[in-house]
């Protein structure tokens, strides 16, 4: 059997990258444990001590720093795969979607840790099946897939493989649980392109890229449209929670009853995009979808920058915070 979750794992790191970074702060800022980092990028201490304080430092704690963190041996900065994962208890990679990458890099862990360590993958869409071909042990590899930035957004989903031990299903749904940072772990039962919450959120970025192609809205009104009703309405309720109070007191039968025809004009009507055919076409020279939607969404907004990033982050804070507070 394995273990309950503690709050004083051992973490390695791989992989530092925005996610990688991310993650670091919140098991640095919610669980007691120690957190070993490791990145094959040559300026990897510049980079922790440049990016991580604005993930961790907190201002009721300016004591929480980097280098009290270090001093402490909670955060430790390494130099290779093995120092990382040397008694770790947790190894979790955010490294590179590539599958030649996740089956080399797994592969080399299992040489350096404990028969009884937990394996798990940030990834955004690489299965564990496909990551895990090459293991020893393929029963305790699994993926946790946050929705980006980790630190903050609450979500977790937990996608095992089918050689997944329910052990270690459960114990990586119960550290997150632990947690006192409201995190919210969802076990996803079978492995799919792209998970749940990408499958969701991918679907209504391509109707937003037809819309745009087809001019019936720009995309920074898509915008305004998504910010001014369903990111509000998806915060405080889920699409099915949301239409079975849509349908009143005969719930979700009503509302589907009530709107099946306009519902089903609406699926019939959204063709879809391809990024095989997102060029110029060159008998018009008009503008590919892709370019299009780039264009609009790069001529309203810019390119990302390190104040877009701290508003955006601030605004999901308060978000959250009303959530919780309206839940508690």
């Amino acid at each position: 059997m394995t273990a309950p979750p503690t709050p004083s794992e051992h973490i390695a790191l791989i992989g530092l990258g925005s996610i990688g970074i991310s993650f670091a702060a919140l098991h640095l800022r919610y669980s007691n444990g120690t957190v070993r980092v490791f990145d094959t990028r040559p300026d990897l201490e510049q980079h922790i001590a440049s990016v991580l304080p604005g993930y961790i430092n907190h201002p009721d704690d300016p004591s929480f720093g980097i280098s009290q963190l270090r001093e402490s041996g909670r955060l430790k900065i390494c130099s290779s795969l093995k120092e990382a994962c040397t008694a770790a208890t947790i190894v979790q990679e955010q490294g590179p979607e590539n599958i030649a990458f996740k089956k080399s890099i797994w592969k080399e862990v299992e040489k350096y840790v404990s028969p009884s360590a937990h394996l798990w993958s940030s990834t955004s869409g690489i299965a564990a099946s496909l990551q895990n071909q090459d293991m020893l042990d393929k029963t305790r590899l699994l993926v946790v897939h946050p929705f980006n930035p980790p630190h903050i957004m609450p979500l977790i989903e937990i996608v095992p493989s089918p050689d997944t031990s329910a052990e270690h299903v459960a114990f990586a749904k119960g550290y997150f649980d632990s947690m006192t940072s409201g995190h919210r772990p969802v076990v996803i039962h079978k492995e799919i392109p792209g998970f749940v919450a990408n499958r969701l959120a991918f679907s209504i970025l391509r109707e937003a890229c037809y819309l745009v192609d087809q001019d019936v809205v720009s995309a920074q009104d898509i915008d305004v449209i998504m910010e001014a009703s369903l990111g509000p309405r998806w915060a405080v309720q889920g699409p099915f929670k949301s239409y079975n109070m849509g349908g009143g007191t005969a719930g979700l039968q009503g509302f589907l009853e009530n709107l099946a025809g306009t519902i089903q004009n609406v699926w019939d009507s959204s063709a879809p995009v391809s990024f095989d055919a997102s060029e110029v076409v060159p008998e018009s020279g008009s503008e590919g979808w892709e370019a299009k939607v780039i264009r609009q969404t790069t001529e309203a907004y810019g390119l990302p920058d390190a104040a877009q990033f701290a508003i955006r982050d601030e605004g999901l804070k308060k978000v959250l915070d009303a959530q919780r507070g309206r839940k508690g």
